[in-house]
């Protein structure tokens, strides 16, 4: 005689085939979606990526809300994910802006590259030597660079650095900040970086050389801006602008 419970495991089998079945089916539409986000974040994790810039330490060049473009393979090509770098072309110059991972918190920062490996670099009273040859510096226009932000306290200065091309840069007279140090040598596989708004950024005074290996990529150019301070609205000005 047949009980009830005869046909238990067939009902339960078939439970099990129907979830199968329907897990088979979600992955054959969730797999484009899987393989494009993982291509997507592999590239921009070892070839290009655009990242957001949320502080002022880089004004005049980078002002807050910019997203700046990263090439990735600007100086090495890295395995997506890592630091662990596959083969390198060359390494950052002066001049350079990176992004860089720092050493101090793990931080993503973005710096100009004043001196690298092998040099002897200086500041006394906010002027830049490097191996002994002074930075040169003309009035800039502050007025320009921050419009209603302009603060009496504050001077923008064109500065042209040895081996590097002329660019901008910020003084705040009243800050408490870094001024003068060294001489100091750049140990092998470093680089010294420095922002743009000179008394306003963390950068190697306060951390020291930043290695080859923590560095990303270098910053080319901005994608696009929005004013925080406008209700996120759109700088046109800035729109593919390139970094000096």
């Amino acid at each position: 005689m047949q009980t009830g419970n005869a046909d238990a495991p067939a009902a339960g089998g078939n439970t099990v085939t129907a979830r199968t079945a329907r897990l088979v089916r979600f992955w054959r539409w969730a797999r484009p979606i899987v393989f494009v986000i993982v291509v997507v974040t592999a590239v921009r994790s070892s070839l290009a990526d655009w990242n957001d810039v949320p502080t002022g330490s880089m004004l005049p060049t980078i002002v807050p809300g910019d997203r700046i473009f990263v090439n990735k393979l600007a100086y090495d090509l890295k395995f997506p994910f890592t630091r662990w770098r596959l083969a390198e072309w060359s390494t950052p110059q002066h001049g350079d802006v990176v992004v860089f991972i720092s050493p101090a918190d793990e931080r993503r920062l973005v710096k100009r590259v004043v001196a690298v490996a092998g040099d002897t670099i200086e500041m006394r009273n906010n002027r830049l030597f490097v191996n002994g040859e002074a930075s040169a510096y003309e009035p800039g226009d502050l007025d320009a660079a921050l419009g209603d932000n302009a603060n009496a306290r504050r001077r923008q200065l064109t500065e042209t650095a040895p081996g590097a091309a002329a660019h901008e840069v910020i003084l705040t007279d009243d800050a408490v900040t870094i001024r003068s140090f060294g001489p100091l040598d750049v140990p092998d596989g470093h680089c010294f970086v420095l922002g743009d708004n000179r008394d306003r950024s963390a950068d190697s005074r306060f951390i020291g050389p930043i290695p080859y290996s923590r560095v990303l990529g270098k910053a080319t150019g901005v994608v696009f801006s929005l004013d925080r301070e406008r209700s996120y609205l759109p700088r046109t000005r800035r729109v593919l602008r390139g970094l000096d």
